[in-house]
């Protein structure tokens, strides 16, 4: 839906091997359509290759970058050994995503009796831009229906986006798990360390759950819960933080582990 005619040199494709030669491999773009890139020998791995066909074969699927492109020439470069192994898991979740956003927009669309070029321009394009994907929106919407409405968005249009968001999007959550040392010397230290681990149980986040749970004093095992890891992370710092200021100011202490042995 409304995609460019050519990838930007410095771009990562998803592409499908067509042909292999001697010389290097011909790729058609998966997100392009009709439009072919080539991988020169040279650009298929690091290191003297010796036979292409140890390295790609046809109708495999490949990541690529866009090294240049010549519109006059009909013309695109591609590397595939300039492709690192994170990046290619996640340009493939990320066409993975796009493929199934296109699917579930047309689920919207024919809904509402009408064409995705309609529903684009109507609200689809929009989405894509406060959200950065059109997968991203139907994630926000299964996650939050009230997110889109408190964006800005409105109209019937709606109600049918909620209902394909959350019944074909999973929100997916993470865990992460610590142990805090917690100790107090004091003759009501006991009170101390209920009240710190009060204190570490609570978010300002109605998706964050953080749970405490004795394991041997003065251990305590902390997990969270949340919708992504950088958030987790953030809450499980505060978490302790929470703790360690509040022992500090009754002369306790709290020393925190972030490797848990399971």
């Amino acid at each position: 839906m409304m995609k460019k005619e050519y990838p930007e040199e410095g771009e990562l494709i998803v592409g499908t091997i067509t042909k292999v030669q001697g010389f290097g491999a011909f790729v058609s773009l998966d997100e392009y359509p009709n439009r072919e890139g080539f991988i020169h020998i040279s650009e298929i791995a690091t290191g003297w290759v010796k036979r292409i066909r140890n390295f790609v074969r046809e109708k495999q699927k490949v990541v690529c970058k866009v090294v240049h492109v010549d519109v006059a020439k009909k013309h695109i470069d591609l590397s595939l050994k300039k492709v690192n192994d994170h990046q290619r898991r996640e340009k493939i979740q990320e066409w993975k995503n796009a493929q199934k956003a296109a699917k579930l927009f047309e689920m919207v669309a024919t809904g509402l009796g009408k064409t995705m070029e309609q529903c684009y321009q109507e609200f689809g394009e929009s989405l894509a831009k406060k959200y950065g994907t059109l997968y991203a929106a139907f994630e926000e919407c299964a996650y939050d229906s009230s997110t889109l409405k408190n964006d800005g968005f409105s109209g019937e249009w709606l109600r049918k986006f909620e209902e394909v968001a959350k019944a074909s999007i999973t929100v997916p959550f993470v865990e992460i798990k610590g142990m805090m040392l917690v100790t107090s010397f004091q003759p009501d230290g006991v009170m101390h360390i209920r009240e710190a681990l009060t204190l570490a149980g609570k978010s300002e986040f109605d998706d964050v759950t953080i749970d405490v749970k004795y394991i041997g004093a003065p251990r305590y095992l902390i997990k969270v819960k949340a919708p992504d890891y950088k958030i987790a992370e953030a809450e499980m710092k505060k978490a302790v933080e929470r703790v360690q200021g509040y022992m500090k100011s009754m002369k306790g202490d709290c020393e925190f582990q972030r490797e848990v042995e399971d």
